[in-house]
Protein backbone atom coordinates (compact mmCIF):
# COMPACT_ATOMS: atom_id res chain seq x y z
CA UNK A 1 0.00 0.00 0.00
CA UNK A 2 2.87 2.36 0.82
CA UNK A 3 4.37 1.65 -2.61
CA UNK A 4 1.06 2.57 -4.30
CA UNK A 5 0.84 5.90 -2.50
CA UNK A 6 4.49 6.64 -3.29
CA UNK A 7 3.79 5.99 -6.95
CA UNK A 8 0.76 8.27 -6.92
CA UNK A 9 2.75 10.93 -5.12
CA UNK A 10 5.64 10.96 -7.56
CA UNK A 11 3.60 10.24 -10.68
CA UNK A 12 6.33 7.92 -11.96
CA UNK A 13 3.70 5.34 -12.87
CA UNK A 14 2.53 7.57 -15.74
CA UNK A 15 5.22 6.92 -18.32
CA UNK A 16 5.20 8.29 -21.86
CA UNK A 17 4.46 4.81 -23.20
CA UNK A 18 1.41 4.47 -20.97
CA UNK A 19 0.16 7.94 -21.87
CA UNK A 20 0.44 7.15 -25.56
CA UNK A 21 -1.14 3.72 -25.11
CA UNK A 22 -4.14 4.95 -23.09
CA UNK A 23 -4.79 7.78 -25.53
CA UNK A 24 -4.58 5.59 -28.62
CA UNK A 25 -6.81 2.91 -27.06
CA UNK A 26 -9.50 5.48 -26.31
CA UNK A 27 -9.18 6.97 -29.78
CA UNK A 28 -9.50 3.57 -31.44
CA UNK A 29 -12.43 2.50 -29.27
CA UNK A 30 -14.37 5.70 -29.89
CA UNK A 31 -13.63 5.67 -33.61
CA UNK A 32 -15.01 2.12 -33.87
CA UNK A 33 -18.03 3.03 -31.73
CA UNK A 34 -18.77 6.11 -33.85
CA UNK A 35 -18.47 4.16 -37.09
CA UNK A 36 -20.79 1.47 -35.77
CA UNK A 37 -23.24 4.07 -34.49
CA UNK A 38 -23.46 5.72 -37.89
CA UNK A 39 -23.63 2.39 -39.75
CA UNK A 40 -26.60 1.25 -37.63
CA UNK A 41 -28.47 4.53 -38.04
CA UNK A 42 -31.47 5.02 -40.28
CA UNK A 43 -30.60 8.11 -42.27
CA UNK A 44 -30.29 10.98 -39.80
CA UNK A 45 -31.73 8.93 -36.91
CA UNK A 46 -29.58 6.68 -34.72
CA UNK A 47 -30.54 3.36 -33.19
CA UNK A 48 -32.11 5.07 -30.16
CA UNK A 49 -34.45 7.16 -32.29
CA UNK A 50 -32.41 10.35 -31.78
CA UNK A 51 -30.90 12.57 -34.46
CA UNK A 52 -27.22 11.92 -35.06
CA UNK A 53 -25.45 14.74 -33.27
CA UNK A 54 -28.40 15.10 -30.83
CA UNK A 55 -27.97 18.68 -29.56
CA UNK A 56 -26.78 19.90 -32.94
CA UNK A 57 -30.27 19.16 -34.21
CA UNK A 58 -31.43 22.06 -32.04
CA UNK A 59 -28.84 24.37 -33.60
CA UNK A 60 -29.83 23.29 -37.10
CA UNK A 61 -33.57 23.64 -36.49
CA UNK A 62 -33.06 27.11 -35.00
CA UNK A 63 -30.93 28.13 -37.96
CA UNK A 64 -33.54 26.90 -40.42
CA UNK A 65 -36.22 28.96 -38.66
CA UNK A 66 -34.00 32.01 -39.03
CA UNK A 67 -33.58 31.35 -42.75
CA UNK A 68 -37.37 31.20 -43.03
CA UNK A 69 -37.67 34.63 -41.45
CA UNK A 70 -38.96 33.22 -38.14
CA UNK A 71 -36.04 34.02 -35.84
CA UNK A 72 -38.26 34.82 -32.83
CA UNK A 73 -39.77 31.32 -33.02
CA UNK A 74 -36.54 29.73 -31.82
CA UNK A 75 -37.62 30.75 -28.30
CA UNK A 76 -41.08 29.29 -28.80
CA UNK A 77 -40.66 25.68 -27.69
CA UNK A 78 -43.68 24.45 -29.64
CA UNK A 79 -42.55 26.09 -32.88
CA UNK A 80 -38.94 25.00 -32.41
CA UNK A 81 -39.96 21.41 -31.67
CA UNK A 82 -42.28 21.38 -34.66
CA UNK A 83 -39.33 22.30 -36.88
CA UNK A 84 -37.21 19.51 -35.34
CA UNK A 85 -40.03 17.05 -36.01
CA UNK A 86 -40.33 18.33 -39.57
CA UNK A 87 -36.63 17.66 -40.18
CA UNK A 88 -36.09 14.48 -38.16
CA UNK A 89 -39.53 12.89 -37.85
CA UNK A 90 -42.46 13.09 -35.45
CA UNK A 91 -40.87 10.69 -32.93
CA UNK A 92 -37.70 12.71 -32.38
CA UNK A 93 -37.13 13.91 -28.80
CA UNK A 94 -37.10 17.64 -28.20
CA UNK A 95 -33.77 19.43 -27.94
CA UNK A 96 -34.26 22.97 -26.70
CA UNK A 97 -32.60 26.17 -27.81
CA UNK A 98 -31.11 27.87 -24.74
CA UNK A 99 -28.62 30.26 -26.28
CA UNK A 100 -28.68 34.04 -26.67
CA UNK A 101 -29.54 35.33 -30.16
CA UNK A 102 -25.81 35.82 -30.75
CA UNK A 103 -25.42 32.11 -31.43
CA UNK A 104 -27.92 32.34 -34.28
CA UNK A 105 -25.15 34.06 -36.24
CA UNK A 106 -23.47 30.64 -36.22
CA UNK A 107 -26.57 28.44 -36.50
CA UNK A 108 -28.11 30.19 -39.49
CA UNK A 109 -25.15 29.77 -41.90
CA UNK A 110 -24.86 26.11 -40.92
CA UNK A 111 -28.52 25.58 -41.80
CA UNK A 112 -27.74 26.55 -45.39
CA UNK A 113 -26.10 23.13 -45.76
CA UNK A 114 -27.74 19.69 -45.67
CA UNK A 115 -27.80 18.42 -42.08
CA UNK A 116 -25.04 15.81 -42.46
CA UNK A 117 -22.69 18.29 -44.14
CA UNK A 118 -23.50 20.99 -41.58
CA UNK A 119 -22.75 18.61 -38.72
CA UNK A 120 -19.48 17.50 -40.31
CA UNK A 121 -18.39 21.09 -41.02
CA UNK A 122 -19.24 22.13 -37.46
CA UNK A 123 -17.40 19.23 -35.83
CA UNK A 124 -14.30 19.35 -38.01
CA UNK A 125 -13.79 23.12 -37.93
CA UNK A 126 -14.28 23.54 -34.18
CA UNK A 127 -12.22 20.44 -33.38
CA UNK A 128 -9.38 21.84 -35.49
CA UNK A 129 -9.61 25.12 -33.55
CA UNK A 130 -9.37 23.26 -30.24
CA UNK A 131 -6.37 21.19 -31.35
CA UNK A 132 -4.62 24.28 -32.73
CA UNK A 133 -4.93 26.08 -29.40
CA UNK A 134 -3.63 23.11 -27.41
CA UNK A 135 -0.76 22.82 -29.88
CA UNK A 136 0.23 26.46 -29.34
CA UNK A 137 0.18 26.01 -25.55
CA UNK A 138 2.47 22.99 -25.84
CA UNK A 139 4.81 24.56 -28.39
CA UNK A 140 5.40 27.56 -26.12
CA UNK A 141 7.54 25.25 -24.01
CA UNK A 142 10.22 25.52 -26.70
CA UNK A 143 10.79 29.12 -25.58
CA UNK A 144 11.83 27.67 -22.24
CA UNK A 145 14.23 25.26 -23.90
CA UNK A 146 11.96 22.24 -23.43
CA UNK A 147 11.40 19.99 -26.46
CA UNK A 148 7.94 18.45 -26.70
CA UNK A 149 7.32 15.79 -29.32
CA UNK A 150 4.08 14.82 -31.05
CA UNK A 151 2.82 12.96 -27.96
CA UNK A 152 0.53 15.89 -27.13
CA UNK A 153 -1.65 15.23 -30.18
CA UNK A 154 -3.14 11.84 -29.17
CA UNK A 155 -3.50 13.12 -25.59
CA UNK A 156 -5.49 16.15 -26.74
CA UNK A 157 -7.52 14.20 -29.30
CA UNK A 158 -8.13 11.30 -26.90
CA UNK A 159 -9.34 13.51 -24.04
CA UNK A 160 -12.70 11.84 -23.20
CA UNK A 161 -14.65 15.12 -23.24
CA UNK A 162 -13.83 15.20 -26.96
CA UNK A 163 -16.01 12.15 -27.56
CA UNK A 164 -18.83 13.52 -25.41
CA UNK A 165 -18.78 16.72 -27.40
CA UNK A 166 -18.67 14.87 -30.71
CA UNK A 167 -21.57 12.65 -29.69
CA UNK A 168 -23.73 15.63 -28.77
CA UNK A 169 -22.64 17.86 -31.64
CA UNK A 170 -22.07 20.54 -29.05
CA UNK A 171 -19.99 23.70 -28.87
CA UNK A 172 -17.36 22.57 -26.35
CA UNK A 173 -14.61 22.68 -29.00
CA UNK A 174 -15.55 26.24 -29.93
CA UNK A 175 -15.70 27.35 -26.29
CA UNK A 176 -12.32 25.81 -25.45
CA UNK A 177 -10.79 27.17 -28.64
CA UNK A 178 -11.97 30.76 -28.12
CA UNK A 179 -11.15 30.70 -24.39
CA UNK A 180 -7.67 29.30 -24.97
CA UNK A 181 -6.95 31.66 -27.86
CA UNK A 182 -8.00 34.62 -25.70
CA UNK A 183 -5.59 33.58 -22.97
CA UNK A 184 -2.75 33.03 -25.43
CA UNK A 185 -3.30 36.41 -27.07
CA UNK A 186 -3.48 38.33 -23.79
CA UNK A 187 0.25 39.10 -23.22
CA UNK A 188 0.97 40.48 -26.69
CA UNK A 189 -2.44 41.41 -28.15
CA UNK A 190 -4.77 42.45 -25.31
CA UNK A 191 -7.38 43.96 -27.63
CA UNK A 192 -7.55 40.81 -29.76
CA UNK A 193 -7.80 38.83 -26.53
CA UNK A 194 -10.78 40.95 -25.50
CA UNK A 195 -12.48 40.33 -28.84
CA UNK A 196 -12.04 36.58 -28.38
CA UNK A 197 -13.43 36.74 -24.85
CA UNK A 198 -16.35 38.76 -26.20
CA UNK A 199 -17.11 36.11 -28.82
CA UNK A 200 -17.79 33.72 -25.94
CA UNK A 201 -20.92 35.72 -25.08
CA UNK A 202 -23.08 32.85 -26.36
CA UNK A 203 -22.06 31.17 -23.07
CA UNK A 204 -22.83 33.93 -20.54
CA UNK A 205 -22.49 31.50 -17.63
CA UNK A 206 -18.75 31.40 -18.37
CA UNK A 207 -18.29 35.13 -17.77
CA UNK A 208 -18.42 34.99 -13.97
CA UNK A 209 -14.66 34.91 -13.29
CA UNK A 210 -12.70 36.25 -16.25
CA UNK A 211 -13.68 39.95 -15.83
CA UNK A 212 -12.49 39.97 -12.21
CA UNK A 213 -9.24 38.21 -13.09
CA UNK A 214 -8.55 40.59 -15.97
CA UNK A 215 -9.30 43.67 -13.87
CA UNK A 216 -7.12 42.36 -11.05
CA UNK A 217 -4.29 42.02 -13.56
CA UNK A 218 -4.87 45.56 -14.84
CA UNK A 219 -5.95 44.33 -18.27
CA UNK A 220 -8.35 47.22 -18.88
CA UNK A 221 -7.98 47.20 -22.65
CA UNK A 222 -8.98 43.56 -22.78
CA UNK A 223 -12.06 44.14 -20.63
CA UNK A 224 -13.12 47.14 -22.70
CA UNK A 225 -12.53 45.27 -25.97
CA UNK A 226 -14.61 42.35 -24.69
CA UNK A 227 -17.44 44.68 -23.68
CA UNK A 228 -17.42 46.46 -27.04
CA UNK A 229 -17.42 43.10 -28.84
CA UNK A 230 -20.48 41.95 -26.90
CA UNK A 231 -22.27 45.23 -27.64
CA UNK A 232 -21.46 44.89 -31.32
CA UNK A 233 -22.80 41.32 -31.36
CA UNK A 234 -25.99 42.45 -29.64
CA UNK A 235 -26.32 45.28 -32.13
CA UNK A 236 -25.72 42.97 -35.08
CA UNK A 237 -28.33 40.46 -33.96
CA UNK A 238 -30.81 43.24 -33.25
CA UNK A 239 -30.22 44.64 -36.71
CA UNK A 240 -30.54 41.29 -38.47
CA UNK A 241 -33.26 39.63 -36.39
CA UNK A 242 -34.99 42.60 -34.76
CA UNK A 243 -34.85 43.83 -31.19
CA UNK A 244 -37.87 41.75 -30.15
CA UNK A 245 -35.77 38.60 -30.32
CA UNK A 246 -33.91 39.76 -27.21
CA UNK A 247 -37.22 40.13 -25.39
CA UNK A 248 -38.13 36.58 -26.44
CA UNK A 249 -34.77 35.33 -25.17
CA UNK A 250 -35.19 37.13 -21.83
CA UNK A 251 -38.65 35.59 -21.40
CA UNK A 252 -37.29 32.10 -22.16
CA UNK A 253 -34.55 32.21 -19.54
CA UNK A 254 -36.97 31.79 -16.67
CA UNK A 255 -38.40 28.60 -18.14
CA UNK A 256 -34.94 27.29 -18.96
CA UNK A 257 -33.67 27.99 -15.45
CA UNK A 258 -36.56 26.15 -13.81
CA UNK A 259 -36.74 23.16 -16.14
CA UNK A 260 -33.09 22.45 -16.85
CA UNK A 261 -31.28 23.77 -13.80
CA UNK A 262 -33.60 23.65 -10.81
CA UNK A 263 -35.74 20.65 -11.81
CA UNK A 264 -32.89 18.86 -13.54
CA UNK A 265 -34.70 17.90 -16.72
CA UNK A 266 -31.31 17.60 -18.40
CA UNK A 267 -30.20 15.21 -15.64
CA UNK A 268 -28.26 16.25 -12.56
CA UNK A 269 -25.71 13.54 -13.32
CA UNK A 270 -24.82 15.36 -16.55
CA UNK A 271 -24.22 18.66 -14.79
CA UNK A 272 -20.78 19.12 -13.23
CA UNK A 273 -21.50 21.95 -10.81
CA UNK A 274 -21.83 22.42 -7.07
CA UNK A 275 -25.46 23.41 -7.64
CA UNK A 276 -26.27 20.10 -9.35
CA UNK A 277 -24.46 18.11 -6.66
CA UNK A 278 -26.60 19.66 -3.92
CA UNK A 279 -29.76 19.01 -5.92
CA UNK A 280 -28.67 15.44 -6.68
CA UNK A 281 -28.21 14.85 -2.94
CA UNK A 282 -31.77 16.03 -2.26
CA UNK A 283 -31.07 19.65 -1.31
CA UNK A 284 -33.60 22.26 -2.32
CA UNK A 285 -32.95 24.87 -4.99
CA UNK A 286 -32.47 27.73 -2.45
CA UNK A 287 -29.81 25.73 -0.59
CA UNK A 288 -28.14 24.82 -3.88
CA UNK A 289 -28.00 28.47 -4.91
CA UNK A 290 -26.44 29.46 -1.58
CA UNK A 291 -23.77 26.76 -1.72
CA UNK A 292 -23.03 27.53 -5.37
CA UNK A 293 -22.73 31.24 -4.54
CA UNK A 294 -20.23 30.54 -1.76
CA UNK A 295 -18.07 28.42 -4.09
CA UNK A 296 -18.39 30.95 -6.90
CA UNK A 297 -17.28 33.85 -4.70
CA UNK A 298 -14.38 31.82 -3.31
CA UNK A 299 -13.14 30.83 -6.76
CA UNK A 300 -13.48 34.39 -8.05
CA UNK A 301 -11.49 35.76 -5.10
CA UNK A 302 -8.78 33.11 -5.32
CA UNK A 303 -8.40 33.54 -9.06
CA UNK A 304 -8.39 37.35 -8.91
CA UNK A 305 -5.72 37.26 -6.18
CA UNK A 306 -3.60 34.95 -8.32
CA UNK A 307 -3.95 37.14 -11.40
CA UNK A 308 -2.87 40.15 -9.36
CA UNK A 309 0.28 38.32 -8.25
CA UNK A 310 3.54 37.68 -10.08
CA UNK A 311 3.25 33.91 -10.26
CA UNK A 312 3.73 31.84 -13.43
CA UNK A 313 1.35 33.03 -16.21
CA UNK A 314 0.66 29.39 -17.08
CA UNK A 315 -0.74 28.82 -13.58
CA UNK A 316 -2.90 31.92 -13.89
CA UNK A 317 -4.39 30.64 -17.13
CA UNK A 318 -4.96 27.18 -15.69
CA UNK A 319 -6.64 28.55 -12.58
CA UNK A 320 -8.94 30.79 -14.62
CA UNK A 321 -10.03 27.85 -16.78
CA UNK A 322 -10.84 25.70 -13.74
CA UNK A 323 -12.54 28.55 -11.89
CA UNK A 324 -14.70 29.31 -14.92
CA UNK A 325 -16.15 25.82 -14.67
CA UNK A 326 -16.51 25.84 -10.88
CA UNK A 327 -18.19 29.24 -10.66
CA UNK A 328 -21.09 28.40 -12.95
CA UNK A 329 -24.14 26.37 -11.85
CA UNK A 330 -24.78 25.28 -15.43
CA UNK A 331 -21.81 23.21 -16.61
CA UNK A 332 -22.45 20.05 -18.59
CA UNK A 333 -19.94 17.29 -19.15
CA UNK A 334 -19.17 18.42 -22.70
CA UNK A 335 -18.21 21.82 -21.23
CA UNK A 336 -15.30 20.00 -19.60
CA UNK A 337 -13.49 20.65 -22.88
CA UNK A 338 -12.27 23.80 -21.10
CA UNK A 339 -10.58 21.49 -18.59
CA UNK A 340 -8.22 20.45 -21.40
CA UNK A 341 -6.85 24.00 -21.38
CA UNK A 342 -6.15 23.80 -17.65
CA UNK A 343 -4.37 20.47 -18.06
CA UNK A 344 -2.21 21.83 -20.89
CA UNK A 345 -1.25 24.98 -18.95
CA UNK A 346 -0.43 23.02 -15.78
CA UNK A 347 1.69 20.57 -17.77
CA UNK A 348 3.52 23.52 -19.30
CA UNK A 349 4.17 25.00 -15.84
CA UNK A 350 5.22 21.58 -14.55
CA UNK A 351 7.79 20.99 -17.28
CA UNK A 352 9.21 24.45 -16.70
CA UNK A 353 9.29 24.47 -12.89
CA UNK A 354 8.89 20.85 -11.86
CA UNK A 355 5.81 18.92 -10.78
CA UNK A 356 4.67 18.94 -7.16
CA UNK A 357 3.60 15.88 -5.15
CA UNK A 358 0.51 14.12 -6.55
CA UNK A 359 0.25 16.66 -9.37
CA UNK A 360 0.89 14.23 -12.22
CA UNK A 361 -1.59 11.71 -10.83
CA UNK A 362 -4.17 14.47 -10.38
CA UNK A 363 -3.66 15.60 -13.97
CA UNK A 364 -4.25 12.01 -15.08
CA UNK A 365 -7.48 11.94 -13.06
CA UNK A 366 -8.57 15.23 -14.63
CA UNK A 367 -7.86 13.85 -18.10
CA UNK A 368 -9.90 10.67 -17.64
CA UNK A 369 -12.74 11.96 -15.45
CA UNK A 370 -15.10 13.09 -18.26
CA UNK A 371 -15.30 9.45 -19.33
CA UNK A 372 -16.83 8.36 -16.02
CA UNK A 373 -18.34 11.49 -14.47
CA UNK A 374 -21.88 11.06 -15.81
CA UNK A 375 -22.18 7.31 -15.23
CA UNK A 376 -20.65 7.40 -11.73
CA UNK A 377 -22.91 10.28 -10.66
CA UNK A 378 -25.96 8.52 -12.07
CA UNK A 379 -25.16 5.20 -10.41
CA UNK A 380 -23.81 6.37 -7.04
CA UNK A 381 -24.66 10.05 -6.62
CA UNK A 382 -20.95 10.86 -6.37
CA UNK A 383 -20.14 13.98 -8.46
CA UNK A 384 -16.78 12.69 -9.59
CA UNK A 385 -16.20 15.44 -12.13
CA UNK A 386 -16.90 18.17 -9.60
CA UNK A 387 -14.62 16.56 -7.00
CA UNK A 388 -11.73 16.44 -9.46
CA UNK A 389 -12.33 20.06 -10.48
CA UNK A 390 -12.32 21.20 -6.85
CA UNK A 391 -9.16 19.24 -6.07
CA UNK A 392 -7.38 20.52 -9.15
CA UNK A 393 -8.35 24.10 -8.28
CA UNK A 394 -6.98 23.75 -4.73
CA UNK A 395 -3.72 22.19 -5.94
CA UNK A 396 -3.25 24.84 -8.63
CA UNK A 397 -4.02 27.69 -6.22
CA UNK A 398 -1.60 26.21 -3.68
CA UNK A 399 1.10 26.01 -6.33
CA UNK A 400 0.43 29.63 -7.30
CA UNK A 401 0.76 30.69 -3.64
CA UNK A 402 4.07 28.84 -3.30
CA UNK A 403 5.26 30.21 -6.63
CA UNK A 404 4.53 33.76 -5.49
CA UNK A 405 6.21 33.17 -2.13
CA UNK A 406 9.34 31.86 -3.85
CA UNK A 407 9.43 34.78 -6.28
CA UNK A 408 9.19 37.33 -3.45
CA UNK A 409 11.69 35.47 -1.27
CA UNK A 410 14.37 35.18 -3.94
CA UNK A 411 15.50 38.86 -3.88
CA UNK A 412 15.82 38.69 -0.09
CA UNK A 413 18.00 35.60 -0.30
CA UNK A 414 20.16 37.25 -2.93
CA UNK A 415 20.57 40.35 -0.76
CA UNK A 416 21.69 38.20 2.17
CA UNK A 417 24.22 36.40 0.00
Amino acid sequence: MTHIWQGLRSGQWLTAARIRGYSLILLAFCAIAAAGWIALSDGLIDGNGKPIGTDFSSFYAAGSLVLDGRAADVYNMAAHYAREQQIFGAATPYYGWLYPPIFLLVAAPLALLPYSLALAAWQISTFALYLSVIGVIVRRLRRRGIAIGPLWLPIAAGFPAVFINLGHGQNGFLSAGLFGAALLALPTAPIASGVLFGLLAYKPQFALVAPFALLAAGQWRTVVAAGITVLMLVGATSLVFGTDIWLSFAASTETSRKLLLEQGDVGFEKLQSVFSAVRMWGGGAPVAYVVQSVVSVATVCGTAWTWRSSCDPELKCALLAIATLLASPHVLDYDLMILALAIAFIVSAGFAGGFRDYEISLLAAAWIVPLAARSVAGATGIPLGLLVLLTLYVFTLRRAVLDRANSTASPHRLAQA
